[in-house]
């Protein structure tokens, strides 16, 4: 069980580490820097969608003799769905932009910003547990080095959201001590949701491979809703494509290698 919370923390020390960056920088970080850090994150969820939990949805559906398709449609689209809602209902501002979305609020732009980083990692925290409850699903489809190759790869693309997250809170006038405290705090979404998630899938486990598809689904919604338009805006740079490549290598060789 060690190894499991490890494994389940392991994203969350990402965050943390991010945001710690707000003690070491003196200003805002550099925009082709942030693009090309953004970009980065796009392709490791893109890739840790398709083969951390799409293919094995497809794979454990088979074991259970259901039509592949089926549950890796059905969980992706809803998890597409949940995202819009949450997005909708919501109050949080994105990066690089003053209008704010979701329902009208009161609430500091600040507490936005950090309510739009927790939004990016709500489906990040669900991936890990679902991972996770896969491995101890005893079905073969999902190995421990898998699961980890999943944690630490969203452990490594948190390290820069926490960054931009806790950097631009600093240049808004909190001091270091509480842009690193947001930061921080829109990460305990994702140990918390890894393991809800994780205690779900162990008393639900005929729909483990909707689930898998569904965080998939939830990570894509992110990553097109978000992350890429936010990598894009202002100047036309192609950095932000770079690191969208950077990302998916790197996602691709964890989970090749190690699962």
């Amino acid at each position: 069980m060690e190894t499991i919370a490890i494994g389940l923390l392991l994203p969350f020390l990402g965050t943390l580490l991010g945001s710690a960056m707000v003690f070491f920088f003196k200003h805002q970080m550099h925009k082709r820097l942030e693009k090309l850090l953004l970009g980065f994150a796009s392709g490791v969820m893109i890739a840790a969608s398709i083969w951390s939990l799409i293919i094995p949805s497809l794979e454990m559906a088979e074991t259970q003799s259901v039509i592949a398709w089926i549950p890796a449609a059905v969980g992706f689209l809803g998890g597409i769905f949940f995202l819009l809602l949450l997005d909708t209902l919501i109050p949080h501002l994105h990066l690089n932009t003053d209008q704010p979305e979701g329902l009208p609020s009161s609430l500091k732009n600040s507490t936005k910003m950090m309510l739009a980083i927790t939004l990016h990692n709500i489906p990040e925290g669900m991936a890990v547990g679902v991972v996770f409850a896969g491995m101890l699903s005893q079905e073969g489809i999902v190995t421990l080095a898998g699961a980890f190759a999943l944690s630490i790869g969203i452990m490594i693309q948190n390290f820069p959201e926490g960054a931009i997250v806790s950097l631009p809170l600093k240049t808004q006038g909190c001091s270091r001590l509480r842009a690193f405290a947001y930061g921080t705090l829109s990460g305990i979404v994702e140990p918390l949701g890894a393991l809800l998630t994780m205690r779900l899938t162990a008393i639900l486990t005929p729909i483990l491979p909707y689930l898998l598809s569904f965080a998939a689904g939830a990570m894509i919604y992110v990553v097109v809703e978000e992350l890429i338009p936010e990598a894009q805006s202002g100047q036309h740079s192609n950095i932000s494509t770079i690191g969208v490549g950077i990302g998916f290598v790197l996602m691709m060789i964890l989970d090749v290698a190690l699962g």
